[in-house]
């Protein structure tokens, strides 16, 4: 029925994107202890230009057989009331990856990485190594990235002359986002960021837990500790919080 390159590829990231979205709300509601609402469904998928899309995609999941039922839902307004995520933990397909998304991170060595940056330069995690420094893993013109990218470009110059940095892991290609490099380009310019930005791998997406929320942040110190693991978006106090604890 759908024959064409740009409905095939609508079709593609669609399915994609399905079955992204059960470790998606097992990691948020793990991380933050509620559950997402529709809006934030939306925004971290990039659907939020697209009335209702979380809401036909969760109709979608609780009618098929595939996935486990694990939330409750309002019938009036569709938001999920609440989640169980034993279904899902318990399930083959998806348990391994809820796992390692909710795998308690703090204090944990922080997996290496090479990237690409976005002049085409490679850059890896020795680049940081014995500094203390942030993951910062993001996509363009998400919402809670664009509330947070303002504060860590603050951040990274209040303690810049204790030697913290920022490297971000944008996730454009992995989630197969239609952003070019001057869209790209743009962002940046425009919320001030200055830190190096490189594209998110599989190999680093996998050895990161399998990133589902978006903005993630792994606040690493100079032994290569994790010492803190944020996802969403977080006040100012608790990232620079986050700072010093990783320059202790």
């Amino acid at each position: 029925m759908f024959t064409s390159a740009e409905e095939r590829e609508a079709l593609s990231r669609l399915y994609n994107t399905f079955f992204k979205v059960p470790t998606f709300l097992a990691q948020f509601q793990a991380s933050t202890g509620e559950v997402p609402s529709l809006q934030e469904i939306s925004e971290q998928f990039n659907l939020a230009d697209v009335p209702g899309a979380a809401d036909v995609m969760l109709r979608v999941m609780e009618a098929d057989p595939r996935v486990p039922t694990f939330f409750e839902r309002d019938p009036a307004t569709g938001e999920i009331l609440s989640m169980d995520v034993t279904p899902i933990l318990n399930h083959p397909q998806f348990g391994r990856a809820v796992e390692r998304t909710i795998a308690g991170w703090e204090g944990q060595q922080i997996p290496p990485f090479t990237m690409t940056t976005f002049e085409g330069e490679s850059i890896s995690s020795d680049a940081v190594a014995n500094t203390p420094h942030m993951v910062y893993v993001w996509f363009t013109n998400c919402p809670p990235c664009i509330q947070t990218a303002p504060l860590l470009v603050e951040l990274e110059v209040e303690f810049a002359d204790s030697g913290f940095t920022i490297v971000g892991a944008n996730a454009d290609r992995y989630l197969e986002l239609p952003y070019d490099d001057q869209t790209r380009f743009d962002y940046v310019e425009r919320l001030g960021i200055q830190f190096t930005n490189g594209h998110l791998t599989e190999d680093m997406q996998n050895s990161y837990g399998g990133v589902s929320v978006f903005p993630t942040m792994f606040f690493v110190n100079r032994n290569g500790t994790i010492v803190r693991h944020f996802v969403n978006f977080q006040e100012k106090e608790a990232l620079e919080e986050a700072v010093r604890a990783t320059l202790q």
